[in-house]
C-alpha cells in the first residue's frame, strides 16, 4: 500500500492541488484530532486522497428532540433508538421465516459490497480507471452465481432434477461459473491502460478481497441457517449483545484504552461485554432450544414446494442432567443442573463473539483510518453504514460454519441418497449389492428381513 500512497501523491488531480493550503491543513488537523492519529501516521498517509465526508442524516425529529443535549449524550440516544429499531426489525424477519432471512442476507451482502467498492471509487475516481465499477459488479454476479448455484444443487436437488433446464445448469454449473469468471478476467486484461497498470492491479485485488470478505462469508451464513435457525440467530444475537454491552460499559465506566486502532474502545467495555455475552448466550440458547421451529434443519418439502422446519429434535436439544464440580456444588448447593447440550456449545459461540469477534471491528477501523473516514457510509444514523454493523458478523459466520463442520455435523443420509439417485442404474445396483453384502456380513440384514416378515 506504501507504493499506492506514493503513486497517489504523484498523480493527484491538479484540481485538488490547487485548493488553498490553509483550508486543507485545517480540515486535516481536525480529522486527525477526532481520530486520535499521530503526526507520523498523518505524514505516511498524506498521499491518500480523502473520501468525501457524507452529511449528517440524523432524522430531523431526533435532532429537534435532542437539541438540548451535548453531542456525547445526543449520540448515545440516537444510537440507542436506532439500535432498538434494528433489533425489532430483526425479530420481524425471523418471524417471516428462513426464506426471507436468506433474501435479507443477500441484500446486506450487496449493500456491504457497494459501500466498500464506493470507497475505492471515491478515492481513485480522478484516475478514470476504465471499467472499474462495471467489472467489480460483474465479478460480484459471477461469485454469487457460483455459490448460490451450489446451494440450490445441495438443498433443492429433487426440484432441480424435476426440471430439464435446471438439471442441465446443475450438471455444468462449475464450468459455467468458471467461463463467466474467465470472461471478466479477460475484460480486465483488455482494460489495462499503460500509465495506470499498477493502480489497476491494486483495484483488481481490492475487488477480489472484498468478494472474499463479503460474499464468501455471507454464503456461510446461509449454510448455517440451513443447519437450523438457532445456528443463525444465536451467533448473530451474541455479536449484537457484545456490541451493545461493550458500548454501555465503555460509555459509563470506560477509562483504560484497549487498542490504538479504535481509541474509543476500552478494557472496561471489552470485559463487561464478554461476561454479559456469555450470560446472554446461555439464556437465549435455553429459550430457543425448546422450540422445533428454531432447532430443526431448514429443508425443502418437495410436495408443498416450500421450506419446512419440523423434525424430531436431536440429542443436542434434549434436556440432560450434568453433575456440578465440587467447588460449584459447595457454592450453589446443587449437585446437578438441567441443561441443553447446545447451551454448552453456546459458551464457545459467545466467547468467540466477545473475544475474537471484535477484531473484525478493529480490522474495519484500521481500514477506515487508512482512508481517513469515520464510517463506511451514512445509511443508519449514529451507526454508519451496513458494513459498520456487520464487520464482526462475517468473522462470526466463518467460525460457526467451521465449528458445525468440526464438532456438530455428521454424515447426511439425505445427501447420500441424492448422490446415489444421480448415478446410472448399473452403478446403483453395484452399490446396493455391496451394501447388502456388508449388512449380511455384520448380521444386520437377516434381522431386518425377520422384522419385515
Amino acid at each position: 500500500m506504501t507504493e499506492l500512497r506514493h503513486r497517489g501523491a504523484r498523480d493527484t488531480d491538479p484540481a485538488l492541488q490547487q485548493q488553498p493550503s490553509e483550508d486543507k491543513g485545517s480540515d486535516s488537523e481536525l480529522k486527525l484530532e477526532k481520530d486520535g492519529m499521530s503526526d507520523t501516521e498523518s505524514k505516511v498517509d498524506s498521499g491518500v486522497p480523502e473520501v468525501p465526508v457524507p452529511p449528517d442524516d440524523t432524522p430531523e425529529v431526533l435532532n429537534k428532540a435532542l437539541s438540548g443535549l451535548s453531542s456525547r449524550w445526543k449520540n448515545w440516544w440516537v444510537r440507542g433508538i436506532l439500535t432498538l429499531a434494528m433489533i425489532s426489525f430483526f425479530f420481524f424477519i425471523i418471524y417471516l421465516g428462513p426464506m426471507v432471512l436468506m433474501m435479507i442476507v443477500l441484500c446486506v451482502q450487496i449493500k456491504c459490497f457497494q459501500e466498500i467498492i464506493t470507497i475505492g471509487y471515491s478515492v481513485y475516481h480522478s484516475y478514470h480507471l476504465p471499467w472499474f465499477r462495471t467489472l467489480s459488479w460483474y465479478f460480484l454476479l459471477c461469485v454469487n452465481y457460483f455459490f448460490y448455484g451450489e446451494t440450490v444443487t445441495d438443498y433443492f436437488f429433487t426440484l432441480v432434477q424435476r426440471e430439464e433446464p435446471l438439471r442441465i445448469l446443475s450438471k455444468y454449473h462449475r464450468f459455467i461459473s468458471f467461463a463467466l469468471y474467465l470472461t471478466g478476467f479477460c475484460m480486465f486484461v483488455l482494460s489495462l491502460v499503460k500509465k495506470h497498470y499498477r493502480l489497476q492491479f491494486y483495484m483488481f485485488g481490492w475487488t477480489h478481497v472484498t468478494l472474499l470478505i463479503v460474499v464468501t462469508q455471507s454464503h456461510l451464513i446461509i449454510h448455517n441457517l440451513f443447519e437450523g435457525m438457532i445456528w443463525f440467530i444465536v451467533p448473530i444475537s451474541c455479536v449484537i449483545c457484545n456490541d451493545i454491552m461493550a458500548y454501555m460499559f465503555g460509555f459509563f465506566f470506560g477509562r483504560t484504552p484497549l487498542i490504538k486502532l479504535s481509541p474509543k474502545k476500552t478494557w472496561e467495555g471489552f470485559i463487561g461485554g464478554f461476561f454479559s455475552t456469555i450470560v446472554f448466550g446461555i439464556m437465549l440458547s435455553y429459550v430457543m432450544a425448546g422450540y422445533r421451529y428454531f432447532v430443526c434443519p431448514v429443508e425443502f418439502n418437495n410436495d408443498s414446494n416450500s421450506f419446512q422446519v419440523d423434525c424430531e429434535p436431536s440429542d443436542l436439544f434434549q434436556l440432560q442432567d450434568y453433575a456440578l464440580p465440587s467447588i460449584m456444588e459447595s457454592v450453589t448447593g446443587w449437585t446437578t443442573v438441567h441443561l441443553y447440550p447446545f447451551q454448552i456449545h453456546s459458551i464457545a459461540l459467545s466467547s468467540f463473539a466477545s473475544i475474537v469477534g471484535p477484531f473484525g471491528g478493529f480490522f474495519a477501523s484500521g481500514f477506515k483510518r487508512a482512508f481517513k473516514i469515520k464510517d463506511f457510509a451514512n445509511t443508519i444514523p449514529g451507526h454508519g453504514g451496513i458494513m459498520d454493523r456487520f464487520d464482526c458478523q462475517y468473522l462470526m459466520a466463518t467460525f460457526v460454519n467451521v465449528y458445525i463442520a468440526s464438532f456438530i455435523r455428521g454424515p447426511n443420509p439425505s445427501k447420500v441418497i441424492q448422490q446415489l439417485l444421480a448415478l446410472r442404474a448399473d452403478q446403483q445396483l453395484h452399490i446396493f449389492n455391496s451394501l447388502k453384502a456388508h449388512l449380511t456380513e455384520k448380521g444386520l440384514l437377516p434381522a431386518l428381513e425377520e422384522a419385515t416378515a
